[in-house]
């Protein structure tokens, strides 16, 4: 059986280059995208690991020449895709590329398979994501696509509440999706994304997903937006000001260590200071230290004399006889002192016979 010619050729090229070519890493496969109907490209590699020159072209089955690329998509000084025009891309149309992968003056030839660019065609994300509240407890999503041929699309619609643990996804035909069950104890979170349908090709290349909407119960949830918002105040303003305010404060405390202890435990303060005038200018004299006028001081002295009055404890009754008779001899004793009556005295002696 004969081997054809297409696949057989560059092997023999392969063989017939220079060594440094054969180590060169050969492009896996072009892969060509259409995105969004509006422009196309196609790409071999990285410049990790591309080494060699390279060089694409291409051309439609029966239907125009062979034609180089125009505008190369390079890293690094490497040719590593092809950037195609509207203009320049035919749909419905069979589509081949050939690849030249040169080094030290000997090229290689690598083509691809046939491709139909109908079937590589990766829609831009939805846009103008919108809820609605249809009743008590159902919602309706809607959206829009960029793509020009929204009844070529079908969509899919992933979301999740906060108390979810896994997202869920629901295909949808149209750009209407209605969410029954609504739960007001939650928020939720949707995207969407889109994809080519079976009508219009047989592509499985799906759009990236919109940016979020979300919807939830004002006073039981927060958005996302304000959640991320809330940590990004608390992250890099809060923290970083409350830091450098510590940090200040314990400079201010390192370098007035003595004030401080002087605030925080004040010392006993030794009241034998507060009385050293009174006892050495003064000599103890109290009025003198006090300021206290003489006058006063004199209104406080007694201005009065008493005499000394002497008081005899009368004897028993069975004495009295006893005393009657020497009464005479005993008067007849005692000191005139004793006799004599007490003047200015408050007491008075009585005799009872």
């Amino acid at each position: 059986m004969a081997v054809p010619g297409t696949f057989l050729m560059p092997i023999l090229l392969l063989c017939r280059l220079s060594p440094n070519l054969a180590a060169a890493r050969s492009p896996t496969g072009v892969e060509c995208v259409l995105f969004n109907e509006e422009y196309m490209t196609c790409t071999w590699g990285s410049r990790e690991m591309l080494t060699a020159n390279y060089s694409l072209y291409y051309w439609y089955e029966n239907r125009s020449p062979v034609v180089e690329c125009k505008h190369y998509l390079q890293d690094q000084g490497v040719s590593i895709g092809c950037h195609f025009n509207q203009s320049e891309i035919i749909q419905f149309q069979p589509f081949r590329v050939l690849v030249n992968a040169s080094l030290g003056g000997r090229t290689l030839e690598i083509p691809s398979k046939r491709m139909e660019l109908q079937d590589l065609v990766k829609p831009e994300a939805p846009v103008n994501l919108t809820i609605r509240n249809m009743s008590s407890n159902q919602l309706q999503l809607t959206w829009t696509s960029p793509y020009p041929k929204a009844q070529c699309l079908e969509h899919a619609v992933k979301y999740k509440s906060n108390k979810d643990t896994s997202w869920m996804e629901q295909r949808v035909k149209g750009e209407i999706f209605s969410f029954p069950s609504v739960d007001y104890e939650k928020y939720y979170t949707f995207y969407v994304r889109s994809k080519i349908n079976s009508y219009c090709g047989s592509t499985q290349l799906w759009s990236e997903w919109s940016v979020p909407v979300v919807w939830g119960n004002n006073s039981t949830s927060k958005s996302v937006v304000e959640e991320q918002l809330h940590w990004f105040w608390i992250h890099t303003v809060l923290i970083p000001i409350a830091s450098c305010l510590l940090l200040l404060v314990l400079v201010i405390l390192l370098v007035r260590m003595e004030r401080v202890w002087v605030i925080l435990m004040p010392r006993i303060p030794n009241p034998s200071k507060n009385f050293d005038e009174l006892f050495v200018t003064h000599n103890g004299n109290f009025q003198e230290w006090a300021g206290v006028p003489k006058d006063i001081v004199e209104s406080f002295k007694p201005n009065y004399s008493e005499n000394i009055c002497y008081v005899s404890e009368l004897p028993p009754k069975e004495s009295y006889e006893h005393l009657w008779e020497s009464s005479n001899h005993l008067l007849s004793l005692m000191p005139t002192a004793l006799a004599a009556p007490c003047e200015h005295s408050p007491y008075k002696s009585t005799y009872v016979g």
